[in-house]
């Protein structure tokens, strides 16, 4: 744990995060904000819900337009614990979230700052503001100890 305060939401991604661990999930939680209220939030589940797209991205965003009772996420914060992979990237794109706020970069999978920089193509049609490194030490943390007992 660090001594700075991290804004509400990412508090609460790290949290999740931590939860996943402890459920056997790659440590990863998400929250979804909008004018400063909690809309939605997820931790991975890909292994408890046998679904490769159950990213803490991917149900976050589904719980939240369903919240919202619309697919477009106009005006909302994505906030989590990790760069979001290609999948994700793109489904935050598709959902017009305005802003992306991620904590540890993923230099294997993600797709926001590192790989495919899906929101530098010229395909893309929507760019939320990203900004990272809110709350990095904590998820880099946290995703190492959770590997390191997996590889022994």
């Amino acid at each position: 744990m660090s001594g700075f305060p991290f804004p509400a939401p990412m508090r609460r991604a790290l949290d999740l995060a931590a939860q996943a661990a402890a459920a056997g999930e790659v440590p990863v939680g998400a929250v979804i904000t909008k004018d400063g209220q909690v809309v939605a939030e997820a931790r991975n589940a890909m292994r408890g819900s046998i679904d490769p797209t159950a990213h803490a991205e991917m149900v976050a965003i589904r719980a939240a337009a369903t919240a919202l009772g619309q697919p477009r996420l106009d005006g909302c914060i994505l906030w989590v614990t990790l760069e979001p992979c290609a999948m994700c990237a793109a489904a935050i794109g598709l959902a017009r979230i305005a802003a992306l706020n991620f904590a540890a970069g993923d230099p294997k999978g993600g797709a926001v700052d590192h790989g495919a920089r899906i929101f530098a193509q010229p395909t893309c049609h929507h760019r939320p503001a990203i900004l990272s490194g809110i709350g990095e030490a904590e998820a880099a943390a946290q995703l190492k100890a959770f590997f390191a007992t997996r590889r022994g």
